[in-house]
């Protein structure tokens, strides 16, 4: 039913899942690929290393990504800055993305590399039972 009301290319739109940003701000933008055997995330962390960042998956299927760290740049008493567009504080970010059921929780792997965290979440193939069950109706209870 909801294919034939959303249809390609809008169910995409209506039926994903959630993805939350905090921290406004945040320069850590993630793209969100879908293979047939994992969800793959890239998220830009670009000067945040492997011990700065936090990865976890809590109650509802919510994965976590938090980053905080680098050090507050410092300038001389004497230098005036006149433009700071690279920050120039300590910076984090956190996304929150609701993942679907079908994932292997346990198998979850992140790795940091080029200022790039990449987490792959295989997808659970086995087959589950479907959730929808029909009911008899009868003419009496």
């Amino acid at each position: 039913m909801a294919d034939g009301f959303f249809g390609y290319p809008f169910r995409r739109l209506f039926l994903s899942p959630p993805v939350y940003n905090e921290w406004s701000g945040s320069t850590a933008l993630m793209d969100w690929l879908e293979s047939p055997t994992a969800h793959i995330f890239k998220v830009n962390v670009p000067g945040f290393n492997k011990e700065d960042i936090k990865v976890q998956v809590g109650e509802g299927n919510i994965l976590h990504i938090k980053g905080e760290g680098g050090k507050e740049e410092s300038h001389e008493k004497d230098t005036v800055l006149h433009v700071a567009e690279r920050g120039t504080r300590k910076r984090g970010f956190c996304r929150e993305i609701e993942l679907p059921e079908d994932v292997k929780l346990d198998q979850i792997k992140a790795q940091v590399e080029n200022g790039v965290l990449t987490i792959v979440v295989p997808k659970d193939t086995n087959t589950k039972q479907s959730k929808v069950r029909n009911i008899n109706i009868s003419s009496k209870l």
